[in-house]
């Protein structure tokens, strides 16, 4: 039993659901003779479940995204012999603005199309694609952990990478340098934006695709899950109309989400709010967004120096990383203007550290800094499979526990909604560091870290004891926390 086309389907509002439960989706406000039609194709009459456009749109995602994955990897193996056809089908570019619509019997483009279809269904945030000598290995990073999606002929790489290369409009004659590129694909009705990275290596070119979600560029404050003390903290700095608000963490621990999430609450039409970035990830309306392009000197520093003179209130900076951009930030807020950006540290109190280090004087950081957040990414645990259990003489240790005092924990198992895994999607961990008087008057005195530290985390918790109320909480699983807070614990005594 085989799904009717995918254009029928998107067009009309009528969708055959197979597997277990087959029935026929009718999307409302949809032609009900189509189902006729519908029930002549499939050759027989099923349920009928009726579910609104947005649902509709998912389900449709949901039966088709699948499509061509596992053929197209079988037949790219029969295909190995005959490269010069492959080769050649790397010029037919789909002409359809949709890839699920895409009818195309070329190998390799099916492929890739399975291949991101894939990665969209799964909610990976990157694609690996890794040429070897024997193999093309595909990885897909889902809830920040990676894992292989499918294994290729080491035959195939070539004309593979050399097709992405087509769809993002890089050169796919220069071999030698790195190249970034970007593409917009339509999915199912849903918008992804790809972001196209290009490497050489040893046994040819690797690529990773960063898939990102335009539905991220809407998040609101509540979205993000923070503690109710700790989003209280936030808005009441971004309420201000100057100061420094800095946002910390490691790549990929969704900075850039916290930034746009702050941006939207400023973006009333009140405020002119222009943002300089490396790349622009996701298009907010109602805000200027300019590019970083080193080629032409257009720098950070460049940029933010250009915006400042088209009358901001607020400016955001995707990342603060040398001398020049840190005193161009610091004189802005000095001069009346609300500025967000991000700081590669491990800790809140770490980015003092940092900007210091930058040459950026004490004095300054004093009157200027507002606050710091630090955050992380734990996976969730699945609420289907996840397990109660007692806490052992260890993790009761962690946990800071009297003695006799007990605590339940839950653990990762395993099930088909989770695909095994014992985890379903990830939420962020937060500390913030609020710059009070206190914490003002120690910032002027050149304080060591550790002072900062315990000033700042007196009454507000830490990214470990954020990640420890989430694992009593049942939301994660205390080896989760531990993985990405392992030096917060330490730093803690959690350890």
């Amino acid at each position: 039993m085989k799904p009717l086309a995918y254009a029928f389907a998107r067009e009309h509002g009528i969708a055959l659901q197979i597997g277990e439960a087959q029935a026929f989706l009718f999307r409302e406000g949809a032609d009900p003779l189509r189902l006729i039609e519908a029930r002549r194709a499939a050759g027989a009459a099923y349920e009928v479940k009726t579910l609104d456009a947005r649902r509709y749109d998912q389900a449709l995602s949901d039966i088709y995204a699948f499509d061509g994955l596992a053929q197209s990897a079988a037949d790219s193996d029969e295909d190995d012999d005959d490269l010069s056809s492959l080769t050649e089908l790397i010029n037919d570019i789909p002409k359809t603005e949709d890839l699920l619509d895409s009818a195309s019997d070329a190998p390799i483009i099916r492929l890739i199309n399975g291949l991101i279809a894939e990665a969209v269904r799964s909610g990976a945030s990157d694609v690996h694609v890794e040429p070897f000598e024997e193999r093309v290995s595909v990885r897909l990073r889902v809830d920040g952990v990676l894992r292989e999606a499918v294994s290729l002929s080491s035959k195939l790489s070539p004309p593979l990478i050399s097709r992405i290369k087509v769809m993002a409009r890089l050169d796919i004659a220069e071999k030698r340098v790195p190249q970034d590129g970007r593409l917009s694909l339509t999915l199912g009705g849903k918008s992804v934006d790809v972001r196209v990275s290009t490497l050489p290596s040893r046994y040819g070119e690797r690529v990773v695709l960063r898939l990102l979600d335009k539905e991220s560029s809407r998040f609101s404050m509540e979205d993000l899950g923070m503690a109710t003390d700790q989003l209280a903290d936030l808005e009441k700095v971004l309420a201000q109309p100057n100061g420094i608000v800095l946002v910390t963490g490691p790549t990929g621990a969704g900075k850039t989400t916290t930034l746009y999430a702050g941006l939207n609450l400023l973006n009333d039409q009140s405020r002119n709010i222009l943002t300089v970035e490396d790349p622009v990830e996701y298009a907010v309306e109602g805000i200027g967004q300019t590019q970083v392009n080193t080629k032409v000197g257009m720098t950070f520093a460049a940029g933010l120096r250009a915006i400042l003179r088209q009358d901001p209130d607020v400016v955001m900076v995707g990342e603060i990383r040398d001398h020049e951009t840190a005193e161009i930030a610091v004189q802005a807020s000095l001069t009346g203007h609300l500025v967000l950006s991000t700081v590669h540290t491990n800790s809140a109190v770490a980015a003092i550290t940092r900007l210091r280090d930058m040459g950026v004087e004490s004095y300054l950081l004093a009157s200027t800094v507002s606050a710091v957040l630090a955050q992380r990414l734990v996976r969730r645990l699945c609420p289907s499979c996840k397990q109660p259990y007692e806490a052992d003489e260890a993790e009761r240790r962690m946990l800071d526990l009297k003695a006799g005092e007990g605590a339940t924990l839950y653990r990762p198992m395993g099930c088909d909604s989770c695909g095994g895994t014992g985890f379903a999607g990830r939420r962020g961990v937060y500390e913030i560091a609020v710059v009070d008087d206190h914490l003002r008057t120690l910032i002027h005195d050149d304080a060591r870290e550790s002072a900062l530290a315990a000033a700042a985390f007196t009454k507000r918790d830490t990214l470990w004891r954020s990640g420890v109320k989430l694992a009593l909480a049942g939301e994660t699983s205390l080896a989760e926390v531990m993985r990405v807070c392992r030096e917060d614990a330490e730093r803690d005594g959690g350890v």
